[in-house]
């Protein structure tokens, strides 16, 4: 081609040139520069060729060549991979024309280095990015140079076969799950147990993984974001013993429930048959008996103001508010099936906390009844020091932080601590305003002057009135046992049957306490006395200190 044409066919496609440039470069002047080598090099290309059938063709594959050279050029590689690598994606004349935009194709190409492992991707970004030895990297990562050789060849491999395929999500991408409840039975440690389900990407990385193990590029596959990103969060949830590693596999090591209709409402349904039983004849067994006037049981809570006079004691309906839950709990031991003991299941993680951790995924839409959403979202908490134990309940009626957000042990050793100094003596201004604030205690009068303070919990002063009571409940028990036993099998056998065979045991330990601290069934309780009107309502200034006792161990 002479001279003249040749300019003419460059003129046409010097501002194109410069706006595919301009598009692919990350300055004006980069753009600037590849424009000019892209027009030097077609124009003398040009000058060459006797005639050119599609001159536009011609152009944009000199182009794209171009622009393949000038990414070898900057650095080798463009976060973590070289570009010769994976040249034959790149700069194909055959697509030239489809507007094919080399960036998208680098950018995939970097989301690729991340699904690699986290050795590979320290070989690859090492040896590509940073230009370093193979015999330093070897060195630094403490591995034989021929198996850093291993990696990049792997690495390569993987790579190219990354770039050819799509990648297919499962359904969590597009409708990733939300655990509704998670908790702790056992001791909570350092570490607050929201820290560890603490996001989206946490809680669907253990659900991911409850019922098979997967490697992390697995998972992330599943889950349709970089291994990068499900690393630091695997390793975690690994150290404190939510996942367990089976060689280069994880999966979940605590309770994924995944409750459908048919199953709450069964429970819902057992747990409420049982406690019409129960509930009602304990309550009846302790109105009628006269134990709730004897002098060991105390408890000064009152609506009014503390006056001058003596204090007085709490009304039978607040009294019941605590003892037929703290009764249904911690009665009939004697009879529960404990073939499975804490110690036995429980994992003691690195926070110091001793417990079995456990969550909850509704699935799908549920048709349940409108009383049933907070019948599993509570249950008690307790803690002994030396011979005596503060026992809680949280539950719809009650009126405090959620226990999530509160460290119970601690709070419950002060409370416990308090009112044993108490007895001795006044306690400071600081510790009657921390009681107060939490309706512990009520407190009257000049601090330094006319004091006077009166405890608003429940507590049994000697054993004898703890045995007493929960003499009553093992009574009520014990007369149901068979009955009991039978209604819950049926439900026993169906849960188990969806559990992971490494957390069965876990399940069948948990299932010990059905109808005893299942706060399920000590929540059934206090309702059924509510429909049928032999409990009342607490009072606004109740609702804090509500289910809450201290008692001999």
């Amino acid at each position: 081609m002479n001279k003249q044409d040749a300019e003419k066919v460059i003129t046409e496609y010097v501002k194109p040139i410069f706006g595919f440039a301009l598009k692919r470069c990350k300055s004006e002047q980069d753009a600037e520069d590849l424009a000019q080598e892209i027009v030097l090099k077609a124009f003398k290309a040009l000058l060459i060729k006797d005639s050119i059938v599609d001159a536009g063709k011609f152009i944009w594959t000199i182009a794209h060549n171009t622009l393949s050279n000038y990414y070898r050029g900057m650095a080798k590689a463009m976060v973590g991979v070289s570009i010769d690598e994976v040249a034959e994606t790149l700069a194909d004349p055959n697509t030239v024309e489809d507007a094919d935009d080399d960036r998208e194709v680098i950018g995939k190409l970097q989301k690729e280095v991340a699904y690699l492992s986290k050795l590979q991707r320290r070989i690859v970004i090492a040896y590509y990015f940073e230009n370093r030895k193979q015999a330093d990297i070897a060195r630094e990562l403490e591995i034989p140079e021929g198996t850093v050789k291993w990696h990049l060849f792997e690495a390569k491999k993987e790579l190219k076969r990354g770039m050819d395929k799509m990648r297919e999500a499962s359904e969590l991408k597009f409708n990733p799950i939300k655990f509704e409840v998670y908790g702790v039975s056992g001791s909570v440690g350092t570490k607050s147990p929201d820290e560890f389900l603490r996001s989206a990407l946490s809680q669907n990385i253990c659900y991911c993984i409850r019922k098979e193990a997967k490697t992390i590029n697995e998972i992330a596959e599943n889950l349709a974001v970089s291994p990068v990103f499900v690393e630091g969060e695997v390793e975690f949830l690994e150290e404190y013993g939510f996942l367990l590693k089976q060689k280069d596999r994880y999966i979940a090591n605590f309770l994924i429930e995944e409750s459908t209709e048919a199953e709450l409402l069964m429970y819902n349904d057992l747990n409420k048959q049982v406690a019409e039983l129960f509930a009602n004849n304990l309550y009846e067994d302790l109105m009628n008996s006269g134990i709730l006037e004897d002098s060991g049981i105390l408890c000064n809570q009152t609506d009014d103001s503390i006056g001058a006079g003596e204090l007085k004691k709490a009304d039978k309906n607040y009294l019941l508010w605590t003892l037929i839950p703290y009764i249904t709990a911690s009665s009939g031991k004697s009879l529960m099936d404990k073939k499975i003991s804490f110690e036995e299941v429980a994992t003691i993680r690195p926070d110091g906390a001793e417990n079995i951790y456990h969550a909850e995924v509704l699935l799908g839409e549920m048709n349940l009844p409108e009383e049933f959403a907070f019948f599993k979202r509570f249950g008690p908490m307790w803690n002994g020091i030396g011979q005596q134990m503060m026992w809680q309940m949280d539950s719809p009626w009650s009126d405090r932080t959620n226990p999530m957000e509160r460290n119970i042990p601690e709070e419950q050793e002060r409370v416990m601590a308090l009112y044993n100094q108490e007895k001795e003596d006044k306690l400071s201004k600081r510790d009657y305003a921390w009681l107060v604030e939490r309706g512990y205690i009520k407190t009257n009068g000049d601090y330094d002057g006319d004091f006077k303070s009166a405890w608003q919990i429940v507590i049994l002063t000697n054993p004898e009135i703890k045995n007493k009571l929960l003499s009553v409940g093992e009574r009520i028990k014990e007369k149901y046992q068979a009955e009991f036993e039978a209604l819950k099998a049926p439900y026993v056998e169906a849960v188990l049957r969806t559990v992971p065979a490494h957390l069965r045991k876990v399940k069948e330990f948990e299932l010990q306490f059905i109808f005893h601290s299942d706060g399920w069934f000590l929540l059934h309780c206090i309702n059924v006395l509510l429909e049928n009107g032999k409990l009342q309502l607490p009072t606004e200034s109740q609702r804090k200190s509500l289910t809450t006792i201290i008692c001999p161990t």
